[in-house]
């Protein structure tokens, strides 16, 4: 697999693909602002999300699965409750099994909160072995892909 890129821009524009998720209460910490581990929470939810409702993936009976096998987050600002953040996704990278999702995360002021990456491998769920990334699926990485 290709290096990850250290930093996805921090830019909306490079991005296809955006969701905006609402901040809830147990977010925060007891320093006042949303959690570092929430984060990732977001960037789980961006991906499965656009998976489920454009890729065809079936969390439940599907044959095939994705499973997280890398992530990253560079943090650059706050996130508070109550609020919304902007969640934008790209595909940096698409193998025959694996996906690496590029992310990041603007606050309602349209500051960038965090930039990151998210690698997905598919594997068949009864053997946990690689599987490959075909049909519905393919095609809609293949939409969300940015090429450098």
């Amino acid at each position: 697999m290709d290096e990850p890129v250290a930093n996805p821009p921090a830019d909306p524009s490079a991005y296809p693909h955006r969701t905006q998720l609402q901040l809830r209460w147990k977010d925060n910490d007891v320093y006042g602002h949303v959690n570092n581990a929430e984060y990732y929470s977001f960037f789980d939810t961006v991906i499965n999300e656009v998976l489920i409702e454009r890729g065809g993936l079936d969390i439940i009976e599907g044959e095939v699965i994705g499973l997280c096998a890398e992530s990253h987050c560079l943090y650059l600002g706050p996130l508070d409750y109550p609020g919304t953040v902007d969640a934008y996704m790209r595909v940096g990278h698409l193998g025959s099994s694996s996906v690496r999702y590029e992310l990041a995360l603007f606050d309602p002021d349209g500051q960038c909160s965090a930039v990151g990456w998210f690698v997905h491998v598919f594997v068949a769920r009864a053997t946990r072995r690689p599987a490959e990334i075909t049909g519905p699926m393919r095609e809609l990485l293949e939409s969300l892909r940015v090429l450098a």
